[in-house]
């Protein structure tokens, strides 16, 4: 079923980011009626229906005060805030690994688990994953973001099912490599717009989809389907030794 936006109440982690800033003008032109721009340093937004909300999601005490403040207001939940190291698994630092993990999984877990309360007891309510298709299949040179983001997957199905008995809708954005700091070492033509994946998100919403492959993501999904030991060994192929 489509998913109400007009009205609506929408908190958006990693706000300042490139997708982020993309997200909050796409959820406005959608219609929503106030936006909760979180972010570890929250900006200044020349709009009163945009408010900056200061959440470093790998803090508890910070995003058990947010859903103090804000959980019962919320109406979709938007997870975007990620951390990319762009690094291989072996002769790099570890932390590494740590970081992405603390951030892509278990700070989105924590949100999850301190807003979806207030949706599953009113019985309505969305939660917006930012994935990737590299939770498919790994890209070598940024395979602890992809082992990241494949738990992310996983968590996304999990609570999916888990809410879904409670009127709560989860969704998973699978974008390619998007043009952002993050991925300013990608080439131009290997990587897409952040508009066009908030662009992506609120289609998703309109469309009642559980999952959306955005862009380039889409074909590679289909490759995966097709053969995809084809699609390792052509990533394989990419990795010059290190």
């Amino acid at each position: 079923m489509a998913r109400e936006i007009a009205g609506k109440t929408v908190l958006i982690t990693g706000a300042g980011g490139g997708i982020g800033q993309k997200l909050i003008p796409a959820f406005l032109a959608a219609g929503a009626g106030r936006i909760l721009a979180a972010d570890r340093t929250p900006g200044t937004w020349h709009d009163a229906r945009i408010e900056p909300v200061a959440l470093d999601i790998t803090d508890a005490r910070q995003v058990t005060g947010a859903a103090a403040k804000y959980a019962e207001a919320t109406d979709i939940l938007v997870n975007n805030a990620g951390h990319n190291h762009n690094t291989r698994f072996l002769d790099t630092d570890p932390g590494n690994a740590l970081r992405e993990m603390e951030v892509n999984y278990f700070g989105t877990l924590a949100m999850i688990r301190a807003f979806a309360p207030a949706m599953r007891a009113r019985r309505h309510g969305v939660i917006v994953n930012m994935i990737t298709v590299g939770a498919h299949v790994s890209f070598p040179n940024m395979g602890s973001y992809c082992a990241s983001k494949a738990a992310l997957h996983l968590l996304t199905q999990t609570v999916r099912a888990e809410l879904g008995y409670h009127g709560v809708d989860v969704v998973g954005i699978y974008p390619p490599a998007v043009d952002t700091q993050m991925s300013a070492h990608v080439p131009p033509a290997s990587k897409i717009s952040p508009q066009e994946v908030a662009d992506g998100v609120i289609a998703a919403l309109r469309n009642g989809e559980e999952e959306t492959y955005i862009g380039m993501a889409a074909d590679l999904r289909e490759k995966l389907r097709q053969d995809p030991k084809a699609v390792e060994r052509t990533l394989k192929a990419r990795v010059a030794p290190a």
